[in-house]
C-alpha cells in the first residue's frame, strides 16, 4: 500500500526528527524519559520510532502504485542504499581511523568462540525449528520439489550466517521458487529485525547481564579506556577545515571502495564463474559482491590510516561524526521493519522465531560456560545474522572504538555463509522428510 510519504526528501525529514526526538528526550535530567532510558536505550528507540512509522503507513521502504496505463508498479525509497553503501563505510572509516588493532586483537579468543558459536546455532537451528513446527504444523514445512519448505528457508541460513551475497546463492543453489521467495525475505526482515531490536534491548542492561554470567570484561574496559585516553590527549575543539578534512578522508574512501568493488566484483565474478566444481563455485560466490568488497576495502584503508597522523582526528571528533551516520542507517534499517507483515505467513514466521530461539539460547549457554561478556554474544549474533550492515551499529552502541570487531566478524561471516548454509540445509531436507 502506498504510503502517506512517498518523497525519499520528506521521508528523510521525518527520519532526521525522530532521531532528533530521540537524542532530546535522552538527554532531558528530570521527568518521565530519564526513568525510560534507563529501561529502553536511546539507540533502540532510534530503530523502533521509524518501524512505528512504517507501520502505520507513514513511510515504507517500497510500495505499489497504478500507473497513467493502469499497470501496477513498484516503488522503493533509496534512503536505505545510500544510508548502507556510503554513509555506513564512510561512518566505518571515521571510527576505524584511531584503532588500535593489537588492542583489538587482545580481546583474545572469546570473540571468534561467540561467533562460530552463533554460527553453529543457525545451522542447527533450522532442522530443530523444521521439526518443532512439523509437530503441531506438518503442511507449514511441507511442500513438494522446488516449493518445498526447505529449499525456501535455505536461502535464511545464507542470509543468517553470512549476507545477501550468500542469500542469493542458496536460491540459485536450491532454485526454491521465485513466486515464492517473497514470503521467506519476510521472515528474514521480520524475525531478523526482532532480534536485533531484543540485542538492542540487551545493551541497556549490559551490566546486569555481564553480572550474570560471570564475565571478564577487562581487556574490553582496556580498550575503551585506551581510546578514551588517546582522544582526551588529542581532543581540540574542531574547525571547519577538520570536519571538513574528515569528510574527505571518508567519503575519498568510500569513493575509492566503490571504484574498486566495481572491478573487483566483475573480476570475480567472472573469475568463480570459470571454476569447473558447481559447489566451490557456490562457496566463493560472495567474492562476487561489489558491497563485500566496499566493506572490505575501506576498512582496510582506515586501519592503514590508523597508523599515521589521520588517527588524530579521533581529537576533533572523527567517530562522533561516524555515529551520526550509523544512526541515519539505523533508521533506515528501522524503517523496513513492517510489524504487519508478521501476520502475513504465521506459519513460516513461528519457523524464523524458533529457528532464532535455537541460536540465541546456544549463544546464552556458551557465553555462560566462557564467561564472554555480553558484548561478545551481541556482535557474534549480529556478525552472523545481521552482517556488516548491523554488526557494528550493535558493536558501537557499546563503545565506537568497538565497531571494528563487528566488521571484521561480519566480513568472515561472508567468506563461510554459503558453505555454513549447504550444510545446514542438508541437515534440514533430512528433517522435513522425517
Amino acid at each position: 500500500m502506498e504510503p502517506i510519504f512517498t518523497n525519499d526528501a520528506i521521508v528523510f525529514g521525518v527520519l532526521m526528527s525522530s532521531l532528533g526526538f530521540v537524542f532530546y528526550t535522552e538527554n532531558l535530567t528530570s521527568g518521565f524519559w530519564p526513568k525510560f532510558y534507563k529501561i529502553v536505550p536511546g539507540l533502540f528507540m532510534a530503530y523502533f520510532i521509524p518501524a512505528i512509522f512504517t507501520t502505520f503507513g507513514v513511510i515504507s521502504p517500497e510500495w505499489k502504485t497504478t500507473n497513467a496505463a493502469g499497470e501496477i508498479v513498484g516503488n522503493s525509497s533509496q534512503l536505505y542504499y545510500v544510508a548502507s553503501r556510503f554513509l555506513l563505510p564512510a561512518a566505518l572509516v571515521l571510527m576505524t581511523l584511531s584503532i588500535d588493532l593489537k588492542a583489538i586483537f587482545n580481546l583474545g579468543s572469546k570473540a571468534l568462540i561467540m561467533f562460530f558459536t552463533g554460527t553453529v546455532g543457525v545451522i542447527i537451528g533450522g532442522p530443530l525449528a523444521i521439526l518443532l513446527i512439523s509437530i503441531f504444523s506438518p503442511e507449514t514445512v511441507g511442500g513438494a520439489d522446488f516449493d518445498a519448505v526447505w529449499r525456501g528457508l535455505s536461502t535464511l541460513a545464507g542470509s543468517w550466517i553470512g549476507g545477501g551475497a550468500n542469500q542469493t546463492a542458496m536460491l540459485e543453489i536450491y532454485k526454491y521458487n521465485p513466486a515464492k521467495y517473497g514470503g521467506m525475505v519476510i521472515v528474514d526482515i521480520v524475525v531478523a529485525n526482532v532480534w536485533m531490536a531484543i540485542l538492542l534491548i540487551g545493551i541497556g542492561k549490559k551490566d546486569t547481564i555481564n553480572n550474570w554470567l560471570k564475565a571478564d570484561t577487562t581487556a574490553i574496559e582496556k580498550l575503551k579506556e585506551k581510546v578514551i585516553h588517546f582522544t582526551q590527549k588529542i581532543k581540540k575543539t574542531p574547525t571547519l577545515s577538520d570536519y571538513m578534512i574528515m569528510l574527505a578522508i571518508a567519503f575519498g574512501t568510500v569513493g575509492f571502495g566503490h571504484f574498486s568493488a566495481k572491478y573487483l566484483s566483475k573480476f570475480f565474478t567472472a573469475f568463480v564463474g570459470n571454476i569447473d566444481s558447481q559447489t566451490w563455485r557456490n562457496i566463493f560466490s560472495f567474492l562476487g559482491s561489489s558491497f563485500f568488497w566496499l566493506i572490505s576495502i575501506s576498512t582496510m584503508i582506515a586501519i592503514l590510516l590508523s597508523y599515521t597522523k589521520a588517527k588524530n582526528y579521533e581529537g576533533a571528533g572523527a567517530s562522533k561524526l561516524g555515529s551520526i551516520f550509523i544512526y541515519i542507517l539505523v533508521g533506515t534499517i528501522g524503517m523496513k521493519m513492517d510489524l504487519n507483515q508478521a501476520l502475513e505467513n504465521p506459519g513460516l514466521i513461528a519457523i524464523g522465531f524458533v529457528w532464532m530461539a535455537i541460536h540465541a539460547v546456544l549463544l546464552i549457554i556458551v557465553a555462560k560456560i566462557i564467561r564472554a561478556p555480553y558484548f561478545f554474544l551481541a556482535v557474534g549474533s549480529q556478525a552472523n545474522v545481521g552482517g556488516a550492515a548491523s554488526a557494528p551499529i550493535v558493536a558501537q552502541a557499546f563503545h565506537p572504538s568497538l565497531a571494528t570487531v563487528g566488521v571484521l566478524l561480519a566480513v568472515f561471516g561472508y567468506a563461510i555463509g554459503t558453505v555454513g548454509a549447504i550444510l545446514c540445509t542438508i541437515l534440514m531436507e533430512l528433517a522435513s522428510k522425517t
